[in-house]
This record gives C-alpha cells, sequence and structure tokens, in this order.
C-alpha cells in the first residue's frame, strides 16, 4: 500500500473551533480535507443514501433512526436486507476513510479516522479542546440561539461523539493516552493554535519550516 506522505486526524469538541484549525491545517501542507464529504465517499461505498448517513453522523445508535427514515432513503441497492447493521454502516464509512488516506496527503475531522489509520504511516493525531464559555459563545453565534441551549446541545453532541468513539475504537475520546496531542484552543485562539499544530507535525515529520500560520489575527 501506497501512503500518503502525511495523514493529519482532528478530534475535536463541539465548539472548540476544532473544523476551522483542521482547515488551515489542510490549506499549510496541501492535504484534502475531509469532514462531511466523508458522508457522501461513504454513501457512495455502500449504496444508501448521503442523507442517512447524515441523520446518523458520529452517533452509535445508528439504527435507532430506522424508523425515522423513509425506505428510499436505503437507496436501490437493497443493502438493508443483509448489510443493514450498525457495525456494517461503519464498516462503509471506514472503507471511505481509507480509500480516501490512499489518494494522496489528508485532514480527517473526527468520525474515529485515527483508529481507522492506525496501521497507516506518517500519521498525526490531535484533539482539539477549548473552555465551555468559548464553546458556547461559538454555538450561539453558529445556531444563533440562547447560552442555556447552547450548552446542552454541546453536551448533547460531545456525549454522542465520546459514545461513538468509545464503543468503535475501544479508546477514550478526548482523553490524551487517545492521541499524539491535545490543546486546549482558548489559550491562543484558532490561528495561533493552528500554527502551534503545525510546528508540532513539521517537527514529528522532519518536515522544513516555511509556514505562513501562527502570524494571523485570531478568531
Amino acid at each position: 500500500m501506497d501512503n500518503p506522505k502525511i495523514i493529519i486526524n482532528i478530534g475535536r469538541q463541539i465548539g472548540s473551533g476544532g473544523r476551522a484549525i483542521a482547515k488551515r491545517l489542510a490549506e499549510e501542507f496541501g492535504c484534502t480535507f475531509y469532514d462531511k464529504e466523508l458522508l457522501n465517499l461513504a454513501a457512495k461505498e455502500s449504496g444508501f443514501s448521503e442523507k442517512f448517513f447524515e441523520q446518523n453522523d458520529e452517533k452509535k445508535g445508528f439504527l435507532k433512526s430506522l424508523f425515522h427514515v423513509h425506505v428510499p432513503l436505503l437507496g436501490e441497492n437493497n443493502f438493508y436486507k443483509n448489510n443493514f447493521s450498525q457495525e456494517n454502516l461503519y464498516l462503509f464509512q471506514s472503507d471511505a476513510i481509507r480509500k480516501a488516506a490512499q489518494e494522496g496527503n489528508s485532514v480527517f475531522v473526527g468520525r474515529t479516522a485515527d483508529y481507522v489509520l492506525r496501521d497507516y504511516k506518517n500519521t498525526v493525531n490531535i484533539f482539539i479542546t477549548a473552555s465551555m464559555d468559548q464553546r458556547i459563545q461559538r454555538i450561539c453565534k453558529r445556531c444563533d440561539c440562547d447560552r442555556a441551549t447552547a450548552r446542552k446541545y454541546i453536551n448533547h453532541q460531545d456525549d454522542n461523539r465520546a459514545s461513538y468513539y468509545n464503543y468503535y475504537t475501544g479508546k477514550h475520546w478526548g482523553h490524551s493516552e487517545s492521541y499524539d496531542l491535545c490543546i486546549n484552543s482558548s489559550l491562543l485562539g484558532i490561528d495561533a493554535t493552528a500554527g502551534f499544530i503545525a510546528d508540532f507535525i513539521r517537527k514529528r515529520f522532519n518536515l522544513p519550516c516555511n509556514h505562513k500560520l501562527g502570524n494571523q489575527s485570531n478568531d
């Protein structure tokens, strides 16, 4: 297997700025960026509708939503007859991640990509956290909601992500032993955090220091 030069896997708390940091890293290292794009790839891999993957994104209980989904969302290949299970849906997505990683330099956001690609060379696994206050502020702005609603949303989404990650990987979502680097984006801000991680990655892989990150204004 020809592994790409570099694979960056980003785990993140809701509202931590993890996706924005991942995008900056993708631009910095010339990587293809994969977040929800993986859902489309998994849909093509499985024959299921992309909408079905969207409704169950990073949730352990895939089958819980079956009774809220119309049959046409399952596609025309009738995979549900023998392949419709929580584990097989996860396998479809995992296959999509591996195929994407083989295409070249990649940044993956969430979806246990660090575990799926654990045997690939030149991977680095990062987890992004932030203070609850900043996370609430971001979710209030993103979802146009009050602080109480934002906090409830954050707790619910983080619980989903932790349950999903822990179930499929046997590791602990957000715990330092599961990653190469854990960092609080509240301390430096989005751009400087991305710059810090970029420097870490360069040292990890002995890459030249010709970066643009770290000198920009923060969010």
